[in-house]
């Protein structure tokens, strides 16, 4: 599912990538869209789990600027430590832009189900730390963010080759710097 999407991947295939019986897949899970569900909720709980801990540390800086950064870094840095600890990593973030774009009403619905409440609650930080900045551009712009973090952990390889340096990209703390930097940037002209 992570190379071609949810459409185009049956549960036999999936149980053979993973040298499991069918009749296992079904036994455990029921169907795909069961199994997809399954997949999130163990890639998104521990990150947002880690983006609402450190959300809280960020609101509770008084200097609004400050805040803000604190803000999107705390929405970023658990998608990429996230790939160490939950064994996803790029294949998730791969799953999860192609589910995106794909519109089937299932994978939809599990998207919403695993990130609209934390989306909702960064929304509401960044509005308090721009006060009277637009909400319908503060969606936007972290609309924005989110492709940026697919497109970055998707394809890192690009970074390196338009540098022209190999192992640029593995650089994770300067690609949340680069995020960060750019996402309060645009934020800020609200």
């Amino acid at each position: 599912m992570s190379q071609r999407g949810y459409r185009s991947v049956g549960l036999r295939e999936i149980a053979r990538e993973a040298g499991a019986s069918l009749s296992s897949i079904t036994h455990f899970f029921g169907t795909k869209e069961n199994l997809l569900a399954a997949i999130y909720d163990r890639h998104t709980r521990p990150m947002n789990a880690r983006r609402l801990e450190l959300l809280r540390e960020a609101e509770r800086i008084t200097d609004l600027d400050e805040r803000l950064a604190a803000i999107v870094r705390a929405y970023i840095v658990p998608t990429f430590s996230s790939q160490a600890e939950s064994g996803g990593g790029a294949q998730f973030t791969r799953l999860r832009g192609i589910m995106s774009m794909e519109g089937h009403d299932a994978a939809k619905r599990i998207i919403a189900e695993s990130f609209d409440e934390i989306s909702l609650a960064f929304i509401d930080a960044i509005e308090r730390a721009l006060p009277g900045a637009d909400r319908e551009s503060i969606v936007w712009r972290g609309h924005f963010l989110l492709g940026s973090l697919y497109y970055t952990l998707v394809t890192p390889e690009r970074i390196d080759r338009l540098v022209g340096v190999q192992g640029v990209a593995a650089n994770h703390e300067r690609a949340i710097d680069e995020l960060v930097r750019a996402t309060v940037a645009s934020l800020r002209e609200l």
